[in-house]
């Protein structure tokens, strides 16, 4: 397996290790999420909260408005951590 696959594989191993606590591995709750964040992005927990706080990231993330993440919504707010990391590493 390629690192990038390896990659791959833990964060979808992450997204279900959050999203069990609820009994739906499919979905995270707006709490779910947020321990997500602090566990797993402190970094990036500190610019969503100055941004507004997690209400309006889940709000912003839950597409469908079903009050649940899925596993298309969480990879929009890993698209967007990944192109600030990508900003902050060639940023001189």
């Amino acid at each position: 397996m390629s690192k990038l696959e390896e990659h791959l594989e833990g964060i979808v191993n992450i997204f279900h290790q959050h999203s069990v606590k609820t009994g739906n591995y499919d979905t995270l709750s707006k709490g779910e999420m947020k321990q997500l964040l602090l566990m797993e992005l402190p970094n990036t927990i500190k610019v969503i909260s100055d941004r507004g706080g997690i209400d309006k990231v889940f709000e912003s993330l839950d597409a469908n408005r079903d009050h649940q993440i899925d596993f298309v919504e969480f990879v929009t707010l890993l698209a967007s951590a990944l192109k600030l990391t990508q900003e902050n590493i060639h940023t001189p």
